[in-house]
């Protein structure tokens, strides 16, 4: 099954559904994840920093893409709410600028 890490969250690998976004899997495993849009793809606020297998994700949506031409998504992040894991791992953190106050993060 795809799994994604989050380095500086608490807990393991999170298992991630077939055609379910990553801001999906992220809430289903307990996760308090920022999403000021409600998750869908109208802000960049529920971004994730990827570390490693951003080739295991799915193309970018046309709401990424629109974020990466304009520089307000940078290439090694992705939009939760809008990225799908079809297969592999992946590994990223939560960006400083999107932390929640309420939530521990790990170093």
């Amino acid at each position: 099954m795809p799994t994604l890490t989050v380095q500086n969250l608490p807990g393991g690998p999170i298992n991630v559904q077939p055609g379910q976004t990553l801001l999906r899997a992220l809430h289903e495993a307990g996760h308090d994840w920022m999403h000021a849009c409600g998750g869908r793809g109208r802000c960049t606020t529920c971004r994730i920093e990827l570390l490693s297998g951003a080739d295991c994700l799915a193309p970018p949506t046309a709401h990424e893409l629109r974020y990466l031409t304009t520089g307000r998504l940078a290439a090694t992040a992705r939009l939760t709410c809008q990225a799908q894991l079809p297969e592999g791992e992946v590994v990223g953190r939560v960006p400083e600028a999107t932390k929640l106050p309420h939530v521990q993060y790990a170093e």
